[in-house]
């Protein structure tokens, strides 16, 4: 196994282990609920369980109705193509690989389902439902070391993709850069979402470079261009707007998020979602 692989899992373990036996760090503590119904709203009833789309069909408020489960099923799915690939390094797949690994080990030690998918342009990186330590390794092992420079992802249709094969309700992490345009409303119909996204801090705060070439890291086309201020402002513009309508997009069907950069620790940010 590669080196710098087996180190980042031996890291995310012992840092899932440690705060777990500590007891510092709560179960991952998504809904775990199965739908059982719709109802109307009714005064004093948790205004998140609003089921906006029937809402909007029939003129008044309806909530979705659930009953417990004893059994977490929680999903790692990594939307993976050659955006991953930014500046000189894979760094953001790293830091997405080690971000998988802190959930699924969380998962593996409460004693929860971990199902884990990556998609990717070749195939879909798939692990069975499963509470096997084998299965957790091998799937960031494939995360880490699958090519993805020059590749590019349908993601609209991975999300129907992933929509169709979970049959149960579940906490569904969706890892990515998010820097393209993505609807997760159907999976949250269903599921408890949480959108983790993977950036470079030089994706969001490009510096200047001046007469260079500049690659897409999704196809072999290079272009050579001056990036200067006047770059930078369209560039941040465009970002901006794109993350804008994310957030509104997140708020709209009550997904949570969080942003983690490639020089920071995941496991803090990852921490904010479970306390």
């Amino acid at each position: 196994m590669n080196t710098a692989l087996k180190a980042l899992q031996l890291k995310a373990r012992h840092q899932v282990y440690t705060l777990l036996s500590g007891n510092n760090l709560s179960k991952l503590h998504g809904e775990g609920y199965d739908f059982s119904e719709l109802r109307e709203y009714q005064m004093g009833d948790d205004i998140r369980k609003i089921n906006w789309t029937i809402t909007a069909k029939l003129g008044k408020p309806y909530i979705k109705e659930l009953h417990a489960n004893r059994e977490l099923s929680v999903v790692v799915a990594a939307l993976m193509d050659g955006s991953l690939y930014f500046g000189t390094d894979n760094d953001k797949q790293k830091k997405l690989t080690e971000t998988a690994a802190l959930l699924s080990y969380a998962a593996q030690v409460n004693g929860d389902i971990f199902t884990g998918i990556g998609y990717t342009r070749k195939e879909t990186l798939l692990t069975p439902p499963t509470k096997q330590l084998f299965h957790v390794e091998h799937f960031s092992e494939r995360l880490y070391e699958t090519p993805l420079l020059g590749t590019e992802i349908d993601v609209e249709h991975a999300l129907k993709d992933l929509f169709a094969r979970l049959h149960k309700a579940s906490l569904v992490f969706i890892l990515g850069d998010f820097l393209e345009k993505l609807d997760l409303s159907l999976l949250a119909q269903k599921h408890e979402v949480i959108a983790v996204i993977i950036r470079h801090r030089e994706e969001e705060f490009p510096k200047k470079l001046g007469e260079v070439t500049l690659r897409d890291p999704k196809s072999p086309e290079q272009t050579d261009t001056y990036f200067g201020r006047k770059s930078i402002l369209r560039y941040r513009a465009r970002l901006e707007e794109n993350d804008a309508k994310l957030a509104e997009h997140f708020a709209r069907y009550d997904i949570r998020s969080v942003k983690i950069f490639t020089d920071e620790e995941p496991l803090g940010k990852l921490m904010t979602l479970f306390r």
